[in-house]
């Protein structure tokens, strides 16, 4: 797949590290784990979310864009990222919030990803939980159409067939990684929401006939709903890029597990995974996005749904300055 076609802004570090998991493979008697080390992009801190921005601030510069709006949830690390390119591209960015955890305190309001969000010099607009955030963003940019900006909107989490090209990206590079090191991997993990990242990453490892997994583990929607949004979603970036056949509908697998009680909402089995992967491999997650995942990866080996020998990638996605924000709810650790 010859991605040089698009219009692309350099961005992020790469490749990210491709290592082993020893110790927690250790601990839980196999399969092999290793890690995606995607919080390790670069650009204010890193996160999966700057590999979808090289293509997506791309598109906005040859637009000839002069600033950008996105959305997220109030900590949302793919908001943090877009200001962070918007800054180092000479652009300007509004942001729009929306407050879908409630109840979550001061820390959760203005630190962590909001912190940085201000430091970045990030326009800052909140929205009210259960808002249309497509509807928001088109009106904040008519606003600034009419006082004469050229404002760019990208949608949430960078997921559409632009931002997806970043994990199209990411799938040839980590079998190239694979390939160099001698691993050959049954399947690779990693938290799904806004399906950008499981969307790219079914269609590389698809389009390059890798026989690799890509597993999503749900952070926010039941099975059936986002496993439908990511083939959608899948669809329309083969047929973009030109994929022979499409992808198949069994290649998109969704688990949603391990989200519950909601989106950015903690469990026991987080907080275990944020613990595990801290004082065992020195590696931090966040407690939205790959706290859960490696919960549902961690159980899922426990459960024996992987072979002894079967080798498994976790795709570290970032998102740890979100740490900062569950500061009451992480006591204790």
């Amino acid at each position: 797949m010859h991605l040089s076609r698009f219009p692309r802004a350099p961005l992020c570090h790469r490749p990210t590290p491709l290592e082993p998991l020893e110790n927690l493979t250790k601990l839980l008697g196999g399969p092999r784990l290793f890690v995606k080390r995607d919080d390790c992009t670069g650009l204010a801190i890193g996160g999966n979310k700057t590999r979808k921005l090289e293509f997506l601030m791309g598109d906005a510069l040859k637009q000839g864009a002069d600033t950008v709006i996105t959305m997220g949830a109030t900590q949302s690390n793919h908001v943090r990222q877009t200001a962070a390119a918007a800054a180092k591209l000479g652009m300007k960015c509004e942001i729009l919030l929306e407050r879908r955890v409630e109840g979550a305190g001061t820390d959760y309001e203005e630190n962590g990803n909001v912190l940085l969000d201000r430091l970045l010099d990030a326009k800052i607009h909140y929205v009210p939980g259960g808002s249309d955030m497509k509807a928001e963003g088109e009106a904040l940019a008519a606003k600034i159409k009419a006082r004469g900006g050229k404002p760019y909107v990208i949608p949430g989490g960078g997921s559409n067939t632009i931002g997806a090209l970043g994990y199209v990206d990411a799938a040839m590079e980590l079998v190239a990684q694979a390939n160099d090191q001698g691993i050959k991997i049954d399947a690779v993990i990693h938290g799904s929401g806004s399906t950008g990242t499981q969307a790219g990453l079914v269609v590389g490892l698809q389009g390059i006939n890798s026989g690799i997994r890509a597993i999503g583990i749900s952070v926010s929607k039941p099975r059936q709903t986002l496993e439908q949004a990511v083939y959608e979603l899948t669809q329309a970036t083969a047929d973009m890029l030109g994929v022979r056949g499409g992808v198949p509908r069994d290649a998109v697998e969704v688990n949603s597990d391990y989200y519950a009680p909601g989106y950015g909402k903690p469990n026991d089995g987080m907080k275990e995974a944020v613990t595990l992967m801290a004082r065992r491999e020195g590696i931090l997650l966040d407690p939205v996005y790959t706290g859960k995942a490696m919960a549902g990866l961690i159980d899922l080996c426990r459960k024996g749904n992987f072979g002894k020998k079967d080798t498994l990638v976790f795709i570290h996605t970032g998102g740890s300055p979100g740490l900062f924000a569950y500061r009451n709810q992480l006591a204790g650790l």
